[in-house]
Order: C-alpha cells, then sequence, then structure tokens
C-alpha cells in the first residue's frame, strides 16, 4: 500500500500498565505510517504495534467545520496491547492547528488542538462498569475493526474550547476586557421617609 512502511523485528518487547499514571510503556521500534481509515484494535494489540503517523486534514470534513479552518495535517500517535486485566487497550494522541475566532475581539487566532485518549473494545462478555475510568469503550464492527479516523475527529472536535479566546496579554482587547462588568455607583436618591420627617418636625 503507497504510504505506508512496515518495520519488523524480533526485538524483545515489554509491556506493562500503569493504573495511577495512565501510561503505556514500550520498548519496540515505531512504525512511521500514514494512517488508515480503519484498524483492528485486537490484531494489533497482539502485535504489540505502534503508530506514529498522520491523517490528512482533508479527512476531517467535522473538524474542519467546528472551527475557522485546519492549519495542517492530525499529528497521532497510537500503541496497542495488553493491560494486566488482559484488556486490549489503544491509546493515543492527536494534536492539529486549527483556526478560531477569538469571542473577545472577534478576530482569527491560530489553536493547537491537543487530545488524549485510551479506548478498549466491548465484547459479549466485557463488564462496562468494571473498566478503569479512563476507558472508553468502543464497539467494533462486523470486520472486528473501529473506524480510526472518526474516533480522531470526534477527540479533536471535544478538545476545542467551548469559548475560543486569545490569550489574555495578545489580545487587541485584552486590557479593554478588564474593565468590562465593572458596576458605576448608583445615584444617591433621596430618602422617601424624609418628607415625613420634615413633617414631624413641624
Amino acid at each position: 500500500m503507497q504510504g505506508l512502511v512496515q518495520v519488523k523485528s524480533s526485538a524483545v518487547r515489554t509491556f506493562s500498565f500503569d493504573y495511577q499514571l495512565l501510561d503505556l510503556y514500550y520498548s519496540r521500534p515505531m512504525q512511521k505510517v500514514k494512517l488508515p481509515v480503519k484498524v483492528d484494535p485486537v490484531r494489533n494489540a497482539l502485535k504489540l504495534l505502534d503508530y506514529v503517523g498522520i491523517v490528512e486534514k482533508s479527512q476531517m470534513p467535522r473538524l474542519e467545520a467546528s472551527t475557522e479552518g485546519l492549519r495542517s495535517d492530525v499529528d497521532v500517535t497510537l500503541q496497542f496491547g495488553k493491560d494486566v486485566q488482559k484488556l486490549t487497550v489503544m491509546k493515543g494522541t492527536a494534536h492539529a492547528k486549527v483556526d478560531l475566532v477569538c469571542q473577545r475581539c472577534g478576530e482569527a487566532f491560530e489553536h493547537l488542538c491537543e487530545a488524549s485518549f485510551i479506548y478498549t473494545p466491548l465484547f459479549e462478555r466485557t463488564n462496562e462498569e468494571e473498566l478503569p475510568e479512563a476507558y472508553e469503550p468502543i464497539e467494533l464492527d462486523e470486520n472486528g475493526e473501529i473506524d480510526l479516523h472518526q474516533i480522531l475527529e470526534d477527540e479533536l472536535i471535544l478538545s476545542l474550547p467551548q469559548v475560543a479566546m486569545h490569550p489574555m496579554d495578545v489580545c487587541p482587547r485584552g486590557n479593554m476586557e478588564m474593565t468590562w462588568g465593572d458596576i458605576e455607583p448608583a445615584d444617591e436618591r433621596p430618602n422617601p421617609f424624609a418628607v415625613l420627617e420634615e413633617l414631624k418636625r413641624k
């Protein structure tokens, strides 16, 4: 397949999972690939495969529609393996540069969109309530595969800020915002009971 580079190695590989740090540790070579649309997480976990590659920005239409545009392809790292409970695990990160509109000043700015995730496939015997809290369950299709591009796009969309704004120190209206919301002192109004006080004195 064009664009794919496969690396075979007889090196001994080790795998462990730390529930506190939620890190997967590997001692194995990386594969530099152009990521496919679908992957088989179970097969990849058995082979202890790692991927470092990209998804072209043209494959992220929903992310583009959620921003003012994509400046870069999506850089992705993926790690497949088994944890201490023998669960199939796909851990990864994704990041891409996008344009957003600052809700403070109305100007576009560049934003680094970053996401990290841990997924485990669902099987008939899987009890979701017993999964580690950091794991996201995911269903396999009839071929035992998952839509990797869709997962990555979902994760990046969810990582977008709810209110996009420049950092305060670089926003053209950053200093102005410091005065927004100041409440001006209320005008002093005459006491409505002052007239009664005057009548009592007479």
